[in-house]
């Protein structure tokens, strides 16, 4: 069965477009993101393992998703292995994978260019239809305000959020050194960003720490993709994870990449 086409295909990734069109591209795709929540679940259930709120209202579809690479003989990689678990209430409801080639090199900013493409093959594998996408990677707290989060929420319309593991760009409002569990710490754009200063682009969220003078753990940056607002995606990113660092829907799509990966490299 076809998958319907997005709902803007104009804006999909294309790998083949000059820098200077795929960084126009991305300010059309972040005039046309939506940074404030519009969408239909209640956010109140997401971390809720029963699988309802008090209103009846059932747990939203969340789906996460990452990527691994491929090397061919030479040792270069050349394919992207574009991996995406779908969870509701705790419980995995599916999981694809989609393999397709690389078409350009990683440039810091572009990613969607580079990775864009595979994790929408890989979303055309779900039979299921999520109501919100975790990426492992960028939404708003981007140059242009349009990481991979933002370009592939709005290409299919889907909410999405962006959860990154370091800060592409924009300034914290406080110290992220040490953060005790729970702490949100507002980002904001700077002379880096295409954005007002001091607008603000997501939030760095402490999901886990040590109990440990001697070490910590870093947070993580949460910003809006799309349908999404930031204080939304941070409680969301916050909400889905349990017991590890990363939120569990895109955890467990860093770990089905790999186990994917594995029987394409026996």
């Amino acid at each position: 069965m076809t998958p319907p086409p997005p709902p803007r295909p104009d804006l999909a990734p294309d790998a083949h477009l000059e820098r200077a069109e795929m960084e126009a591209m991305q300010r059309e795709i972040a005039a046309a993101a939506v940074f404030e929540d519009d969408f239909s679940f209640d956010p109140a259930t997401l971390g809720n393992p029963l699988g309802t709120a008090s209103s009846g209202t059932e747990t939203p579809l969340v789906a996460g998703v990452d990527q691994s690479f491929l090397t061919n003989e030479a040792g270069d990689q050349d394919r992207a292995l574009s991996a995406v678990v779908a969870m509701r209430g705790g419980e995995v409801i599916e999981r694809v994978h989609a393999v397709t080639s690389l078409e350009i090199p990683y440039v810091p900013g572009l990613l969607a260019f580079r990775e864009g493409g595979p994790i929408l093959a890989a979303l055309e594998e779900l039979s299921c239809d999520p109501d919100l996408l975790l990426f492992d990677g960028s939404g708003r707290i981007h140059f242009r305000q349009a990481g991979i989060a933002t370009h592939v929420g709005v290409v299919l319309d889907v909410p999405s959020v962006g959860v990154a593991k370091s800060l592409l760009c924009g300034e914290p409002r406080g110290d992220t050194e040490n953060l005790s569990p729970g702490t949100h710490v507002p980002i904001e754009a700077n002379s880096r960003v295409d954005a007002d200063e001091g607008t603000l682009l997501g939030y760095a969220v402490q999901t886990r720490q040590y109990d440990s003078p001697d070490r910590s753990i870093n947070p993580l940056y949460v910003s809006p993709g799309h349908r999404v607002g930031p204080e939304t995606a941070a409680d969301a990113a916050a909400a889905l994870a349990t017991t590890y660092k990363l939120p569990e829907p895109v955890r467990l799509a860093d770990s089905y990449a790999d186990e994917a990966k594995r029987e394409y490299t026996r």
